[in-house]
């Protein structure tokens, strides 16, 4: 496979607006912002992003360590989800799915305001566009190349069965 896109290889962090993110939420929560705060805080200052040639990597925590590792092939759906306070700070979330058989995404890349390129990239990595190290063309996916070769051979068959007995005259 090619290289990543510099602007995807380079995502390691949220951006700092998700603190302001956390931050809004946790004031919303009223009396419930003694708990909600460090939680979003530790869980903030842990999160970390790869996407390399293989898939797309992510971590947090500090007590419960969580990682949540998904190749490009497992990947099923691409959500993007913005909220009211997500708009207003310019961030939206990737929800990523897979076909673990589970009604909410597998992992959700939050905290980043190039959301919509990131999940493009997904998409054409899921989809297997980036096939240049197979020898296809990178523009026309394997199913379609295999499809536009089967139709080759059926015109090549009809010809050659055309020359053996010649079509009977309609009647």
């Amino acid at each position: 496979m090619s290289a990543l896109p510099p602007a995807i290889a380079s995502i390691e962090r949220p951006h700092p607006k998700l603190w302001t993110l956390y931050l809004l939420r946790a004031l919303l929560t009223g009396p419930a912002l003694v708990v909600v705060l460090p939680v979003l805080y530790f869980r903030y200052h842990t999160l970390r992003y790869r996407f390399d040639e293989q898939g797309v990597h992510m971590r947090w925590g500090i007590l419960f360590r969580r990682e949540v590792n998904l190749t490009y092939r497992r990947i099923q759906d691409i959500h993007l989800r913005s909220g009211l306070l997500q708009r207003w700070l310019g961030l939206g979330d990737v929800l990523v799915q897979t076909a673990a058989g589970s009604a909410t995404a597998e992992m959700t890349i939050e905290g980043l305001p190039e959301f919509e390129a990131i999940r493009d990239f997904l998409y054409q990595r899921m989809r297997g566009h980036d096939e240049l190290a197979h020898g296809q063309d990178p523009g026309v996916p394997a199913l379609a190349t295999t499809l536009h070769a089967i139709a080759d051979e059926l015109d090549r068959v009809r010809i050659a069965l055309e020359r053996v007995a010649p079509p009977a005259p309609a009647p």
